[in-house]
């Protein structure tokens, strides 16, 4: 009974305390109590045979000895260029050995390379792996600034000189459009939104969202990357506020000087091509507004939309191959960015080694692009066909509703004049259709 009566007279002495605090104080002192409990386990005792049961071992390690094919369709990659990524990453993974079953490296890259190709949740994955699902998240946002980090210099650098010039080649080359530096679009990335989330990322299209700016070449790689204004942004003002917008309405992009047209005297400065979204300007072409329009402004329109189709393929080939993209991303914004740069740089990377693979193993292998036939109809690309619903990856709205000046009309006149007096596409309709 004594002991009965202390532990009463105790709780109501601490009950008495209790509300002699106030609010931020009890917070603190709870806090405090969780912090001191002591954890069950170090390692959940269903995670105690991963090395025996884990999808790494039971499926992974097997699976690049045996299936060159399954490995890229698991990874997006062949083993040979996994192994290339991981010593690539390896300088910038840091951690220090906590228990006695440590996740290796090699480990930690198929578990963040596994989430990015399937879309599968990270709690799928864990479970799977035989990991805890705390230990996965920090293992992907990790591993995610370690790719970027790792291939960015090699595979995503800045353009300069030389690589200007390389990329205006091969525009004409491949693509017909002369003194052409890059096609450029935004998407907004969806995501979940965050708890307690404010409006900063919530998009006009009733989404939550951030946006990603990117620039391509002629072979499907993006050349400049921006990613991570919030959704709420105008558009424009995303424009303006983005590294490549910001650079080209500045001028301190160091771009090549103008040049001749291919067989003229005319002499023009270097483009870029972007949809009707975008702003006019002496470096930044559109195609011509309206209906009714003259045979040499369709001929334009036409040239310019058959480059343009390079940046919307790019997206599309990122989305088809690295499928978290494909639903609302249900992670931090902080950590989509990282994601999203992730995807980018990988992207480049399995792009420019893409043609060492056989076909089966490439990273955009044949019919998978937009063709277009000599008639001038266009074949969708088998990327399509994956990515059938594009409504986590939405195009940006109208950047621009300033009016070009008469320098910047020049240009595109200038140009309209060339493709429109040379033949280029012999084989194409006389009737382009309309153009928005």
């Amino acid at each position: 009974m004594a002991e009965l009566a202390a532990a009463l007279m105790s709780l109501s002495m601490s009950a008495m305390l209790l509300d002699s605090m106030d609010e931020e104080e009890q917070l603190l002192l709870s806090l405090l109590a969780k912090s001191r409990r002591k954890r069950r386990w170090s390692v959940r005792p269903l995670h105690h045979a991963r090395h025996k049961y884990g999808e790494f071992n039971l499926v992974v390690k097997p699976m690049r000895m045996i299936d060159e094919e399954k490995h890229f369709e698991y990874f997006r990659m062949s083993a040979h260029r996994f192994d290339d990524l991981l010593q690539r990453i390896k300088p910038f993974i840091h951690h220090k050995r906590t228990h006695l079953n440590p996740v290796s490296l090699q480990e930690r890259l198929a578990v963040t390379l596994r989430v990015l190709a399937s879309g599968t949740s990270q709690n799928a994955v864990a479970i799977s792996y035989k990991l805890g699902t705390t230990t996965v998240s920090r293992i992907v946002s990790e591993v995610c600034a370690a790719i970027w980090r790792g291939l960015r210099d090699d595979f995503v650098p800045f353009p300069k000189g030389a690589a200007w010039k390389e990329t205006s080649r091969d525009f004409w080359r491949m693509w017909n459009f002369p003194n052409c530096l890059g096609c450029i679009d935004g998407k907004h990335v969806t995501i979940k939104a965050p708890a307690n989330a404010g409006s900063d990322d919530f998009n006009h299209k009733g989404a939550n969202s951030i946006v990603l700016m990117a620039v391509c070449d002629a072979r499907y790689r993006f050349t400049m990357v921006d990613a991570g204004a919030f959704g709420r942004e105008s558009d424009g003002g995303i424009f303006r506020s983005s590294e490549f917008g910001a650079g080209l309405l500045q001028n301190p992009l160091q771009l090549p000087q103008p040049a001749y047209l291919p067989g003229t005297n005319t002499n023009l400065p270097h483009v870029f091509l972007g949809d009707a979204a975008f702003p006019l300007n002496v470096n930044l072409m559109r195609p011509y507004p309206g209906v009714n329009l003259d045979d040499a402004r369709k001929t334009y329109n036409y040239c310019h939309s058959r480059a343009c189709r390079v940046i919307e393929n790019s997206f599309g080939i990122l989305a088809a191959r690295w499928r978290i993209f494909q639903k609302p991303i249900e992670f931090t914004p902080d950590k989509v960015v990282d994601v999203v740069k992730a995807c980018v740089a990988l992207h480049n990377m399995l792009t420019h080694t893409d043609a060492a693979l056989t076909p089966t193993c490439r990273y955009i292998p044949p019919n998978f692009v937009d063709t277009t036939s000599p008639s001038g109809e266009v074949r969708p690309g088998e990327w399509r066909r994956v990515v059938a619903d594009d409504t986590n990856m939405r195009a940006v709205a109208r950047m621009s509703t300033a009016r070009a000046s008469c320098a910047e009309s020049a240009v595109r006149e200038d140009l309209k004049t060339f493709f429109h007096s040379k033949d280029l596409f012999p084989g194409r309709k006389q009737s382009f259709g309309e153009v928005a």
